[in-house]
């Protein structure tokens, strides 16, 4: 978690730090260039590994790599593709290398003119991408499967890392939260926050559950049913209902970290569930919003439960059914 802080708050500096003095460029490019250490900047061909935020001039984020934790690949495309022009997305990266960093603001009407595409409607004059380059996969006289087959290991490299700091990014939480959850032999980590009264549900019950998920790293939000919570962090959905979710425990598959919490709770509880990533979404993360070997974080409130007859023939295996995606309708669990 801490590296996810020092990550952003890296992101916060780049642009604090490159707020004025922009140079202007092709196109009505506008770039300051924060940390110039790379002595070769990318060509044509070149890839280049960033992290990376987009905003709008409404500051309004619409993109940021922090959030998943692993870096984008950009390909450095040749000046003679259709629709590229002097000052645009392409011509940004060009401008950079192996370790540096820099703020862009590119032009919108620019953008409209030369492509012959309509104006961005979120954005008023100029899209900012707040950029720092990790690595630079040049491309020299190697073959592409050469040269992707460096952009894979360097990401199997990249996954490792999340998957073996899983555990210090919970543990950091829990310290820094002043947690004190009770932990079970699965590695689910839960708090009541407000006991209910009723009884608890069984296997074969059906459930009904209000529900906010977060990355534990980074604290976003990435699905409720909380249609003004999913407003207030750009994740709204016209075409999905907000409601409780409904799913029978056993029966319908959902992630692993939901079949056991909710058994833990009393009908009318409140809790907050730590769900670790083989709890969760593993390997695969889910819906480009959930990285691999991501941690989560759901506030959770068991408002009913409609007892049922056991297991359904034949059972799903946790592991084979762990949830649909994010921003599906509904979102978490269960899947249809």
């Amino acid at each position: 978690m801490k590296k996810a802080i020092l990550f952003v708050a890296a992101a916060v500096a780049l642009t604090t730090s490159a707020c004025q003095n922009f140079k202007k460029g092709d196109g009505g490019l506008e770039y300051k260039i924060v940390d110039d250490k790379a002595s070769e900047k990318a060509v044509a061909g070149d890839l280049l590994s960033v992290d990376m935020t987009i905003k709008t001039d409404r500051d309004s984020l619409l993109n940021s790599t922090y959030d998943l934790g692993l870096p984008q690949i950009v390909n450095i495309a040749p000046d003679s593709i259709p629709g590229l022009y002097p000052g645009d997305y392409n011509s940004m990266f060009k401008l950079l290398g192996e370790g540096d960093s820099a703020v862009f603001k590119l032009n919108v009407d620019t953008m409209a003119a030369r492509t012959g595409q309509p104006k961005l409607e979120f954005a008023d004059h100029y899209v900012t991408f707040t950029i720092k380059v990790r690595k630079h996969f040049k491309r020299g006289q190697l073959t592409d499967s050469a040269l992707y087959a460096q952009v894979n290991k360097y990401f199997e490299g990249e996954i490792e890392k999340l998957k073996t700091g899983e555990d210090v990014k919970v543990a950091d939480y829990v310290k820094t939260k002043k947690l004190e959850p009770k932990k079970t032999a699965s590695g689910l980590q839960y708090i009541v926050t407000a006991e209910g009264k009723g009884e608890k549900p069984a296997i074969g019950d059906t459930v009904v559950v209000n529900y906010t998920g977060t990355l534990l790293a980074t604290g976003k939000v990435f699905d409720t049913n909380n249609p003004e919570l999913a407003k207030k962090n750009n994740i709204f959905n016209a075409q999905r209902p907000y409601e409780p979710i409904r799913f029978s425990i056993g029966n319908d598959p959902v992630i692993q970290g939901w079949t056991e919490g909710i058994q833990l709770l009393n009908k009318g509880s409140k809790a907050t569930l730590i769900i670790p990533s083989k709890l969760g979404y593993a390997e695969r993360g889910g819906g480009g919003m959930i990285p691999p070997y991501a941690p989560l974080v759901f506030e959770v409130e068991l408002v009913d439960i409609v007892k049922g007859k056991g297991l359904a023939a034949p059972q799903l295996a946790p592991q084979a059914a762990p949830g649909i995606a994010p921003q599906a309708a509904p979102q978490v669990a269960p899947a249809k």
